[in-house]
């Protein structure tokens, strides 16, 4: 199956609705199918997102399933239309996994995105050296594999210059500050980039400190997005084994662990503080180093 046709979250989602809305008005694979001259077969593919429904097909099953109000339709149907869209993201499909392709789709929607991070900084907030230090320790293979993993990044950190980018809110462990990645200057680098993206209004960057104690996300890091309709509520939740995508009913208990979090963690000025005290004692060692 070519890449073009590969199995995408957007698809899961439209198919999912499709299937809720079939179910809902009480008619079965087979009558969906009649109706616009498919088999049952592929009707179930449309529903599971193995194969994506063109537009045509999801106007006529919306009229079918009684589908009338405007805004819930024209949501459906943009839906629709995202699911054969390409963009830019598409062009690494053969490079990266399908759930990190994903990502970038889910980044590029979202109105706002809170994330907690315990080990190192947000990818959409690192900066290149920074990051490539990450992603050779991770033994991402190859260096031209690691270049193509920082360009991906790289891009995506473009929609934080949007005319309406999202708003982002990042909390850090404290350790994110001490654990010097490659070497300090590259450490300082990221530092000061963290200081400078704290500027804009639509990025705050709070720190959970140490004298915090135990706080409210032992398991690991998460990232919360708001999406517009008809998107669902959707976290990303990354384990040693990969990330993997919770929506609906799963996301309140993240939400609820994010907001423990921010209660826990030191307010944007304080943090920006922090931030500027790490920087200073970085310097200052390697300035001692040197002498």
């Amino acid at each position: 199956m070519s890449a073009k046709f590969a199995m995408t979250l957007r698809a899961q989602w439209l198919g999912r609705q499709l299937r809720e809305l079939r179910e809902a008005a009480g008619l079965t694979l087979k009558e969906a199918g009649a109706f616009i001259q498919r088999d049952s077969g592929t009707i179930s593919r449309f529903e599971a997102g193995i194969y994506p429904a063109r537009t045509p097909d999801v106007s006529a099953l919306l009229d079918l399933y009684g589908v009338v109000a405007p805004l819930r339709r024209r949501g459906l149907m943009r839906l629709a239309g995202e699911v054969w869209q390409s963009g830019w993201w598409d062009a690494y499909s053969e490079d990266l996994s399908r759930i990190v392709v994903d990502y970038a789709w889910v980044e590029s929607r979202a109105s706002g995105i809170s994330s907690f991070d315990a080990l190192v900084i947000p990818g959409i907030l690192q900066t290149r050296g920074y990051m490539e230090v990450i992603m050779s320790c991770a033994g991402n293979g190859c260096s031209s594999q690691v270049d193509r993993g920082v360009e991906f990044r790289l891009e995506r950190q473009k929609v934080l210059a949007e005319h309406e980018p999202p708003s982002i809110v990042a909390v850090l462990d404290e350790s994110i500050l001490h654990r010097v990645i490659g070497d300090a200057h590259i450490h300082a680098e990221q530092l000061d980039h963290l200081l400078a993206l704290s500027e804009y209004s639509h990025i705050d960057i709070r720190v959970l400190p140490f004298a915090s104690g135990g706080h409210a996300s032992h398991e690991g890091p998460f990232r919360i997005f708001e999406l517009p309709d008809p998107y669902p509520e959707i976290a990303y939740v990354e384990t040693a084994a990969g990330g993997l995508y919770v929506e609906g009913d799963q996301v309140r208990p993240l939400m609820l662990r994010f907001d423990r979090l921010m209660r826990e963690c030191h307010g944007s000025m304080e943090s920006v503080g922090m931030i500027d005290a790490a920087i200073r004692r970085l310097r200052s060692s390697k300035t001692e180093a040197r002498t």
